[in-house]
């Protein structure tokens, strides 16, 4: 899936997120926030310039979040992005004003509204997360010219075909041919279940298959 659509899908069926700041001590704080706009290259959200929140945005100049959608677990998709954010011009917040209209009932009046600022979340990276597929469905994505990271396990050239891998994952999702099992990322739970299990210690996390030998 495009980011734009995955942006857009946070944007638009789930909207209210828990994002995560720090605070003077590295601690993690969460709030809820709306996503009032976005698009293929970052996400907007609002605050008002009296609360905490607002001097953790503008202290450490980055977020997380997560947003999830469905009625159950087994129905739910879950969006996560994380990345810098930055204050905005007064004309961003007038936009997203217009767009998220209830708002205006929050802070009914101009003089109210003189308080509150409007912030991008731009180049970051995030995740697609959907139980309701099975196998389950992931996809890693990266937006506002950032590279996304390698995540996961991968299964490195010293394997040596047991299968032992194949047993313990609880989505199947590795497939072995010949030696070395490949690990199908977009369905990974990333449980470690793989790692635990193999005899020569040929799966790694966060890295890539070394090239054969």
């Amino acid at each position: 899936m495009e980011t734009e659509r995955i942006l857009a899908f946070l944007r638009d069926e789930i909207h209210t997120a828990v994002m995560a700041t720090a605070d003077d001590s590295g601690n993690p704080v969460t709030c809820a926030i709306d996503v009032m706009d976005g698009d293929g290259s970052g996400l907007y959200f609002l605050t008002a310039k009296g609360k905490n929140f607002y001097a953790r945005l503008k202290a450490r100049g980055f977020a997380a979040l997560t947003g999830i959608a469905g009625d159950s677990t087994m129905t739910r998709v879950a969006v996560s992005v994380r990345g810098k954010v930055k204050e905005q011009r007064r004309d961003v917040l007038r936009r997203l004003l217009e767009k998220n209209p209830y708002m205006y009932e929050i802070y009914p009046t101009e003089v109210s509204r003189e308080g509150l600022v409007a912030f991008r979340l731009y180049e970051g990276e995030g995740e697609w997360f959907d139980l309701s597929k099975k196998p389950v469905e992931r996809q890693s994505f990266s937006f506002g010219g950032a590279e996304t990271a390698a995540d996961g396990y991968f299964i490195g050239w010293d394997c040596i075909g047991c299968g032992k891998c194949l047993d313990v994952c609880p989505q199947s999702c590795i497939r072995l041919l010949k030696p070395p099992a490949v690990i199908v990322q977009e369905h990974c739970l990333r449980c470690g279940n793989c790692a635990a299990a193999c005899p020569a210690g040929a799966v790694r996390k966060g890295g890539v298959k070394a090239p054969a030998p």
